[in-house]
């Protein structure tokens, strides 16, 4: 088919299945991260994927994003304080009139340069914690002082005015200690504490079987949660606490990034063009911002378009009267247990593959054991590019 033929075609599935447009962009500005994290959300194979974008193809991005109609725009990686442009890609941001906020470890952040992304505009700033206990934490990022930065980080920034917003990951090997993980957040005066608990993709699915707390945990610490909040709110402090569950333990899955291509934009490092941070991994060759401008990729992409609407949706999905509400579940969640992305997420009950659900719940009744996690890092991930290859 000619491009003239494609470009047609494109709009006209457009027309039938019409969509959002990409309120919220996700800069992953690097992959590059001085911490190991076994739950990153980032490909395996990270280490094998192209240049990164310069200073200018990035603001180039936002400006085309915000004239698409993105209003909030997150920095994000690997650990983006890595790029020293940093301070400069957040003041262009503002004067595209973005709302902006920065995901980060905290390493490698200091007070001046805290001082310098307010002066430049900068909304918000997350502290991603690994654990409450300096040991387990450590452990979990590969750092030996990555626990005492984050603490002077997170009280910095609240003392330069900014919100405090904290995120935990929790799982098996912190998840028991959800009260001590919410006394420190008391103890640091957050404002927003996301209690996330692990999601399985990436190099988190690596190591599910290291990670995935069992029911009564989870239970347990969404019991401690809510009790918390009771006393907390009795006691007028306005923390808020967010509990994040595991989609392994429901049983309906949910509506993946809010619908395909519908809210989110993410861009990674290489300019490769996602509708969520985890697509990559699917099947799917993905317009690069270095070849096509946004309205296109976002218009007449065919990864945009991809798992729009619902012509694409197998059984028991295309006949399912609750298909408007979750979409068919995750995409990525179905590729991964399943192999073929077009199927039912298998979280959901309906699945034909719902076993593999069940069965991940199985084994994490089983006693912890002497396993040694794989650590995110650019050896571990040369070794996954190549089998990959």
């Amino acid at each position: 088919m000619s491009s003239v033929g494609s470009t047609t075609a494109a709009k006209l599935a457009r027309e039938r299945q019409p969509h959002g447009q990409p309120l919220w962009l996700l800069a992953e500005l690097t992959y590059k991260c001085p911490l190991q994290c076994p739950y990153c959300s980032n490909p395996l194979d990270f280490a094998d994927t192209g240049a990164e974008l310069s200073t200018e193809q990035w603001i180039d991005v936002f400006r085309q994003a915000r004239r698409l109609g993105a209003a909030q725009l997150g920095f994000s990686g690997g650990e983006p304080l890595v790029r020293r442009d940093l301070e400069r890609l957040i003041a262009e941001a503002r004067q595209l009139g973005y709302y902006t906020n920065l995901i980060t470890s905290g390493i490698g952040l200091d007070a001046a340069r805290i001082a310098a992304f307010r002066e430049a505009g900068l909304d918000h700033i997350q502290v991603s914690f690994q654990a409450a206990d300096e040991e387990v934490n450590n452990l979990l990022a590969g750092s030996k002082k990555a626990f005492a930065q984050k603490l002077a980080m997170a009280r910095e920034v609240k003392a330069q005015g900014y919100p405090m917003v904290l995120n935990f990951v929790t799982h098996r090997h912190n998840i028991d200690r959800i009260d001590r993980i919410i006394e420190l957040c008391v103890e640091l005066e957050a404002d927003y504490v996301e209690l996330a608990t692990c999601q399985y993709y990436g190099w988190a699915y690596e190591n599910r079987e290291q990670l995935l707390p069992t029911r009564a945990q989870l239970e347990r610490a969404e019991h401690i949660t809510n009790e918390y909040r009771a006393r907390l709110a009795e006691q007028g402090n306005p923390i808020r606490l967010i509990f994040v569950t595991p989609d392994y333990y429901e049983e309906r899955p949910k509506k993946c990034m809010n619908g395909w291509g519908e809210i989110f934009l993410t861009v990674t490092p290489d300019g490769t063009a996602l509708p969520c941070h985890s697509a990559r991994m699917l099947p799917i060759a993905f317009p690069n911002v270095k070849q096509q401008s946004l309205e296109q990729i976002w218009n007449e992409s065919s990864g945009f378009n991809h798992f729009r609407g619902d012509d694409w949706m197998q059984e028991p999905c295309r006949s399912c009267d609750e298909k408007a509400h979750d979409h068919g579940g995750c995409r990525c969640q179905a590729y991964l247990l399943t192999g073929d992305m077009n199927a039912a997420d298998p979280v959901c009950a309906k699945s034909p593959h719902h076993d593999t659900i069940l069965a991940a719940r199985q084994a994490a009744e089983a006693p912890a054991h002497e396993t040694d996690v794989t650590y995110r890092n650019e050896r571990n991930s040369r070794v996954f590019a190549r089998s990959i290859d």
